[in-house]
């Protein structure tokens, strides 16, 4: 993909001026609109063009990623107008950069000649990542615009499953043969208009394509040219399958510090594609992204200015889990109403014992779908894993209950009323621990994202399970 040549990151003062040249432009046309003037039609035109000209050029000096970034940040009304006065060959690189919410309404506002313009400066693999959100007649009419290895490509693109390292590898690298000198790669590599994106080294095959070895390109530069390629090329390297994980080779890139690294046939052992750092980066950032939806209780991605029912659909799942669990919650104190109506110190110290505990498993949660994530977590160490942080939360539990114990003291002159708190914050932190360990494993286990409600269910167990723990020791040793 093209590099900006000024690097300087989009400030928020370049969002800020294309929100006011569009907001001079509502204005200018609602008082034109209003005054009764000889031949309005063309004043209202000067206007438009006025301001539109203004905003394009604006438009044409940004990077896509900042075009995209404007994009996100408007209105649909708005983001509209700003995405027909993108230049139509720039169309695909920032479809690319959008968001899925923002690219699915900006795909509903193109025709399908428009969609079939906008893949003609993609590579296959960046059309493969825009196919899912295409119409059917729109990917037909594209496969049939490709020359006949383009076509093989996508196809093999868009045959891995989402998350494995083949639907994300490009096919845009250089390879050589094993059987060259240094002199003839120099001579090939010259002959090219320009070398691809992130090509740090290049990649070694026989005469049947399969992969030998890699060849950086600081070696080379400083190698002889009478030097045969296999005398200097690296032969012990990182490679992936297509069918990998990609949060796998993700994590492989960061510890191995990779720039690129070969994709290669599972049977026979030949290049096929590449994966870059770049590539790595968006899904890092997308897996994030989708995690913190995910534990916020987010059914997908929500576009900013979506419609008020589509984030209403998004949102309702977890919601509703949540009504009930609040539900659950309500009950839990209405069994103990007695022991309230007794002692109503009950009724103001019960929040800080659910509020501590759910704080105590949210952390916990967090650190579990992190180390999840990472892979640090297997059979082997998680029961250990589980006895530590019960120990974190008994100490935990011992320190900050003598504090509130100490606080209800103080305030009520009751020492057993201190002694229950106590008690109840050890537990609660003890529970808290507990189910911060079990539920993102257990969902994990299941098939499911770590994540995936993560806060809502803690916060649900540590809200009943720290009421009836308190509530239910008070009126044992209380009531």
């Amino acid at each position: 993909m093209e590099q900006r040549k000024d690097k300087t990151p989009l400030s928020e003062a370049v969002l800020e001026q294309v929100t006011d040249l569009l907001g001079r432009h509502s204005l200018v046309e609602a008082l034109a609109q209003r005054q009764d003037v000889p031949r309005q039609g063309l004043v209202e035109g000067l206007i438009h063009k006025l301001h539109w000209v203004e905003l394009q050029k604006k438009l044409d000096a940004l990077h896509p990623a900042d075009v995209a970034y404007i994009l996100e940040a408007l209105p649909l009304d708005q983001r509209l107008i700003v995405w027909d006065l993108v230049k139509a060959d720039r169309d695909g690189e920032i479809l690319l950069e959008v968001s899925d919410a923002v690219r699915e309404t900006l795909i509903e506002h193109m025709d399908g000649d428009e969609l079939v313009a906008a893949t003609e400066n993609l590579d296959t693999d960046e059309i493969a990542d825009l196919a899912p959100d295409l119409p059917r007649e729109v990917i037909q009419d594209v496969f049939r615009s490709l020359s006949p290895e383009e076509r093989e490509q996508l196809r093999s693109a868009m045959s891995y499953p989402e998350g494995t390292v083949g639907a994300l590898m490009d096919f845009d690298m250089i390879s050589i043969r094993d059987d060259i000198t240094i002199e003839v790669v120099l001579r090939y590599l010259r002959r090219l208009d320009e070398m691809p994106d992130h090509t740090d080294q290049l990649f070694v095959v026989d005469r049947a394509g399969r992969l030998k070895g890699l060849l950086p390109v600081n070696r080379l530069l400083v190698t002889g040219p009478e030097t045969v390629v296999t005398a200097v090329m690296q032969t012990e390297f990182t490679r992936f399958r297509p069918g990998e994980k990609a949060h796998d080779a993700a994590q492989a890139f960061e510890r191995y510090d990779l720039v690129s690294a070969a994709v290669v046939n599972d049977e026979s052992g030949r290049l096929i594609g590449r994966m870059t750092v770049n590539t790595v980066m968006d899904y890092i950032r997308e897996e994030t992204d989708s995690d913190r939806l995910s534990a916020g209780g987010l059914r997908g991605e929500e576009d900013l200015f979506a419609s008020v029912w589509k984030s209403v659909k998004n949102r309702w799942t977890w919601l509703a889990v949540n009504l009930v669990t609040a539900f659950i919650a309500s009950r839990v104190i209405g069994l103990f109403e007695g022991s309230i109506s007794k002692l109503v110190a009950l009724a103001a110290l019960m929040p800080i014992v659910a509020g501590i505990s759910g704080n105590s498993g949210n952390q916990t949660i967090t650190m579990i779908v992190r180390a999840l994530a990472v892979g640090q977590i297997t059979a082997a160490n998680a029961r250990k894993l589980f006895v530590k942080e019960i120990g974190v939360s008994v100490l935990n539990g011992l320190i900050w209950g003598g504090v509130v114990g100490l606080f209800a003291f103080l305030i009520y002159h009751n020492w057993q009323l201190g002694v229950v708190m106590t008690g109840a914050m050890a537990l609660s932190l003890l529970l808290a621990a507990v189910m911060g360990v079990a539920i993102p494993l257990t969902l994990q286990k299941l098939g499911r994202d770590p994540a995936l409600g993560a806060s809502v269910m803690i916060t649900a167990t540590t809200d009943s399970g720290g009421f009836f723990i308190f509530l239910g020791l008070a009126t044992i040793f209380l009531v």
